[in-house]
């Protein structure tokens, strides 16, 4: 399956969860044991680890769609990129997502600034390239920010990383960048 034909395939099941009519595919005994000899997901996602963002049920996806990464702020750090590279060379996906979402905590706590306790600084620090890249504030500020964190990751999976990047230039993979409302549902393309 192409990366537009995926894309669609992802959208279309975003509209039927949208609208109650998630089909929940792939959830069967039959389709579990058939699972055990191998996955062959259609695509990769690196998401953020917020309860609400689940993209098996937000893309109506089943068991073995999907290759899911979860961290907060979506952050893209070396082990990420990693799983993406293992997903590619060894599970062939063609597609790569990087999914933001709305009124996402770890953004808003890149806004506020301030000495996190713990290691919820190294969060922090990877989503504050975004905050710093943007000049002017909005109104929608947490969105904005998480938004631009998308564009930076997608940005880096595009041009730093050698397998990524050869890849992608290649027309092998698409990689791009989504975000998902938490109020309606729905997860647009933004890059």
């Amino acid at each position: 399956m192409g990366q537009k034909n995926i894309i669609k395939k992802l959208l279309e099941g975003n509209q039927r969860y949208i609208t109650g009519g998630a089909l929940h595919p792939n959830q069967s005994f039959e389709h579990r044991l058939e699972l055990a000899n191998g996955q062959k997901p259609i695509a990769a996602i690196l998401t953020c680890a917020d309860s609400r963002v689940s993209p098996e049920i937000i893309f109506d996806q089943g068991l073995g769609d999907l290759f899911v990464l979860r961290v907060a702020g979506n952050a893209v750090n070396e082990m990420f990129v990693g799983s993406l590279e293992y997903a590619v060379e060894h599970l062939n996906v063609r597609l790569l997502m990087i999914l933001g979402h709305s009124q996402c905590g770890a953004v808003d706590a890149t806004i506020k600034g301030g000495q996190p306790p713990g290691k919820i600084g190294s969060l922090v620090q990877a989503i504050k390239p975004a905050l710093d890249r943007l000049k002017k504030q909005s109104p929608d500020w947490v969105n904005v920010v998480a938004k631009e964190n998308v564009k930076i990751g997608v940005e880096r999976l595009r041009t730093e990383d050698p397998i990524l990047t050869a890849r992608y230039e290649e027309g092998d993979i698409d990689i791009i960048g989504a975000f998902y409302d938490l109020k309606s549902g729905k997860v647009s393309l933004i890059i």
